[in-house]
């Protein structure tokens, strides 16, 4: 039975030290700020990020690892493990992994290195990181792995309200007139990632009205699009407003019950783009080898 180690970036909301505790590898996405390069939770934490956004002559942006670091990652965990099942965030929202499948290629990674591309980020990616150690656990191989994961890959939905226009402005995701209109008329979007797709879900103005659209858009994806998937998860992600989101866990188990929803924060790189106060619900399938 080979060794398999599983591997994702900080963008599953696996932090370094639950990485540890896990057995996960987890590589912290590189953002900046003013020019300076941070590394997600080793540099900056989620307190100084916030406090930094305050301030709107700051220039955010995001990056992807450097070939380099991955590939060093990867040199050094195979010294020890047989295989790597690598699951980075989706590649309808960032190249990091295109890059690395592209650098699984190469002849000292080949056959050895998995790169999952199955459109997942934040709570979405982190089950499918915890699926992965699991099914490693049970003895499955990477390739094994790596097949039940793309099998999968468009079963799980993401609904997310942004709670300002601002940082989707300042990110290029709107347009300057559009965000100013949005912000007059005090539109709060709704928006979905679904497959690689990052779309518009629904326009809304209360906070309420958003939790209540995304309510129902779950409900419909359960008893519609995921009908035949068997279990699934619920869980929720948010951008500093984990009160709101321990009161939309409530909402969500009556509507819900049974399930076991667990709540994260998005990671900083996925915050430099919409900001604080946002609140996601989000769907996505328990394997059948798991259940």
């Amino acid at each position: 039975m080979s060794k398999v180690k599983i591997m994702t970036d900080s963008n599953s909301g696996i932090t370094q030290d639950q990485g540890r505790a896990l057995g996960v590898e987890v590589v912290p996405m590189p953002f900046f700020i003013d020019g300076t390069q941070y590394f997600e939770d080793i540099s900056m934490s989620q307190k100084d990020f916030y406090q930094a956004l305050l301030d709107d002559k700051v220039n955010v942006s995001t990056s992807q690892p450097s070939p380099e670091a991955v590939m060093e990652v990867w040199t050094k965990l195979l010294s020890e493990y047989d295989e790597i099942v690598h699951i980075p965030m989706s590649s309808g929202i960032s190249s990091s992994c295109a890059t690395a499948s592209m650098l699984a290629g190469e002849d000292e990674f080949a056959g050895r290195v998995f790169v999952v591309d199955n459109q997942r980020i934040s709570v979405t990616q982190r089950r499918s990181v915890l699926q992965a150690k699991e099914l490693a656990d049970r003895g499955y191989s990477g390739k094994e792995i790596y097949d039940i994961l793309m099998r999968d890959k468009f079963q799980s939905s993401i609904y997310i309200m942004v709670d300002t226009l601002k940082y989707l402005r300042k990110g290029g995701r709107l347009t300057p007139a559009v965000a100013a209109i949005g912000t007059v008329l005090r539109i709060r979007p709704v928006l979905q990632i679904q497959g690689e797709r990052l779309d518009s879900y629904a326009k809304v103005k209360t906070l309420k009205q958003a939790k209540s659209t995304m309510i129902k858009a779950v409900a419909s994806d359960l008893e519609n699009r995921f009908a035949d998937c068997g279990d699934m998860y619920i869980d929720i992600a948010h951008t500093q407003n984990r009160e709101e989101a321990e009161q939309f866990r409530e909402e969500l188990l009556r509507a819900f019950p049974g399930h076991d929803i667990y709540i994260d924060d998005l990671s900083l790189s996925v915050s430099c783009h919409i900001g604080p106060g946002a609140l996601a619900a989000a769907i996505s399938n328990v394997p059948r080898e798991l259940r």
